[in-house]
């Protein structure tokens, strides 16, 4: 018979943590006497971060006493109590290895369904004093789960927990964990798992992706793309950087310029996906290390060559110097394309939104529908200040005319009285979030952005006003993208910078988004412990190499794993929050 064995709660509270405070509620106490369970919480308790716990769908956590005897030998620890894992309920039975998803069980007055397992995150590890516990929770298969609640009412420790009905295909806890966070799921189970209605929506997202990676067989991904959509890029054609000539220097605009790329040998390139980018190193004078920058192709796919297009802004270093002083002729250094923000394959309509220089990723994605002779409505829609900021634009009307189902929307901020309304732009003013409802977008279309932070934001949030499913709008950040630090208060937002103290002896580490490069140091225990000491913008959730929320390109060099990831990342990536360089290492971070 299984029973309730505890009930514990807790309300956020702010912890310090490795010089900075953690809001969280991982801090539980068991109570007596009847508690009420309601359909977000139980009286008393609260979550500090509702993106990964809490929610109707993780309403309460459960944990089983004889884990906690297990936890008592392996760690050889004698002071876990209930309440010490972060749950709400410690019970007797109800093991991972028993327990299915969409079980129901009534406790007291309250009727329970398991939703998912425990996610794993650092600050279990933080309550515990044990940085590996999320980790270890995952490799010893002894997560916990979660309850939605069906019924609210009052609930008492002591009580027994009666099982009302087993979940549609008898999946466990246990299970589901390996299927997401270990390697060697199969097919079955992913779709096993995806006919299970009580799954949460999160975790049915995660196996709705793992299946339409075991699809993409032209992709030829490793990794896991449940857990981070930086696995379903393709293996990079070639490791680290190699030469590349450039055969073309073009202005594009007053401020933008192409140069096209080959190989020196005169072979082809491999074929980029559309909206791809490369990482190019822009030499500088004398010994000075060269600049890291990462550039989109805008050319058509497929061609053997590459294009890239540069801004050449008033203090971009890496762009002025690349104006300047490369020639037709002159070798780069260029990694291989990377990127998931790339055109997929379908009948249904495209979008295609840019401002400024973003419009580079979505004109290759032009190209490659005007190559094609795509029958799907496409919608060309792109903002300028005036003819003489807009890039490309005889080479977009052109792309348009092809399509037969295509429709170009053109905006000017402030055109020049030599801009022809009608011919060189269709409407005065910025292409931003207030246009979208009235240009009559289809909702079942795919929209791909590029551009300022502030436009894509505005864009974004119009569109799925307007319809479309927010998994169907892209967007792609041509510098640091956004952080993801959960619970941790007063992140900076310092520009990325080098560390202070003494600088390291190690080998190089540069951030190609951030257009840094440091010396590694031996005082940091991993590469983003020196990303956050940069002020570089990171995402993180279990520092353990569970969750693989770190997971982004490794352009260049090599790493060593301290503890190993419990899945490696994909091919060409790295998990930067357990691992250290063994040589000069280039991310796209």
């Amino acid at each position: 018979m299984a029973t309730l064995r505890a009930l514990s709660v807790g309300m956020p509270k702010d912890v310090p943590w490795h010089g900075r405070t953690v809001h969280t509620g991982v801090y539980k106490r068991p109570v007596s006497g009847p508690r009420m369970v309601r359909r977000l919480n139980i009286d008393g308790d609260g979550q500090g971060d509702l993106g990964g716990h809490g929610g109707e769908q993780r309403a309460v956590l459960v944990y089983q006493t004889d884990s906690y005897r297990f936890w008592a030998r392996e760690l050889g620890r004698d002071d876990l109590r209930p309440g010490r894992f972060g749950e709400n309920f410690t019970v007797d039975g109800l093991p991972d290895n028993e327990v299915c998803i969409g079980d129901r069980y009534r406790i007291g007055d309250a009727l329970f369904e398991v939703t998912q397992p425990r996610v794993t995150c650092y600050r279990v590890g933080l309550r515990m004093g044990e940085p590996r516990m999320a980790a270890l929770l995952v490799a010893h298969h002894r997560p916990g789960f979660y309850l939605r609640v069906l019924e609210e009412g009052e609930v008492e420790a002591g009580q027994e927990i009666v099982k009302v009905s087993t979940g549609p295909e008898a999946m466990t806890v246990e299970e589901i964990d390996r299927v997401l966070y270990l390697p060697g799921h199969t097919r079955r189970q992913v779709e096993r798992a995806l006919r299970i209605p009580a799954l949460s929506p999160g975790w049915q997202a995660s196996m709705k992706a793992l299946l339409d990676q075991g699809d993409d067989e032209a992709a030829a991904t490793s990794g896991s793309a449940g857990l981070n959509a930086a696995a379903t890029a393709p293996r990079p054609a070639w490791p680290g950087f190699r030469p590349l000539v450039v055969t073309r220097v073009r202005p594009e605009s007053r401020s933008v310029f192409s140069l096209s790329l080959a190989a020196p040998d005169g072979s082809d390139l491999p074929t980029a996906l559309p909206g791809q980018f490369v990482t190019v190193k822009v030499p500088l004078e004398g010994n000075a290390p060269p600049l890291v920058r990462s550039y989109s192709l805008s050319g058509e796919p497929g061609t053997g060559t590459y294009r890239i297009s540069v801004k050449a802004e008033i203090h971009g270093a890496a762009g002025n110097r690349l104006r300047d002083h490369v020639s037709t002729g002159d070798h780069l250094d260029v990694a291989a394309p990377r990127g998931t923000f790339c055109l997929t394959a379908g009948d249904n309509p495209v979008v295609l939104l840019s401002a400024g220089v973003g419009v580079t990723p979505v004109l290759a994605m032009l190209h490659a529908l005007a190559r094609d002779h795509s029958s799907r409505q496409v919608w060309w829609l792109h903002g300028a200040h005036d003819g003489t900021e807009h890039p490309f634009a005889r080479e977009s009307r052109e792309l348009v005319g092809v399509l037969p189902r295509a429709r170009s929307r053109i905006y000017y901020s402030e055109p020049a009285a030599e801009d022809r309304r009608d011919v060189d732009y269709t409407d005065i003013g910025h292409l931003s979030g207030d246009r979208i409802p009235g240009l009559g977008l289809p909702i079942d279309a795919d929209a791909y952005l590029c551009g300022p932070v502030a436009f894509m934001d505005s864009v974004t949030t119009a569109l799925v006003g307007a319809g479309l499913d927010a998994s169907r709008v892209h967007t792609e950040i041509f510098g640091a993208g956004p952080s993801l630090t959960p619970g941790i208060d007063g992140v900076a937002t310092a520009a990325p910078h080098r560390p202070a103290g003494r600088a390291g002896t190690g080998p190089p580490v540069a951030f190609a988004r951030s257009g840094l490069e440091v010396p590694w140091s031996d005082a940091r225990q991993s590469l983003l412990e020196l990303a956050e000491a940069c002020d570089v913008p990171v995402r993180w959730s279990c520092r353990t190499g569970v969750c693989h929320t770190c997971e982004l390109a490794l352009m260049s060099g090599a790493v060593q794993y301290a503890p190993e990831p419990v899945e490696p990342p994909a091919d060409g990536n790295v998990l930067i929050c357990c691992s250290k360089p063994t040589e000069g290492v280039v991310l796209d971070l």
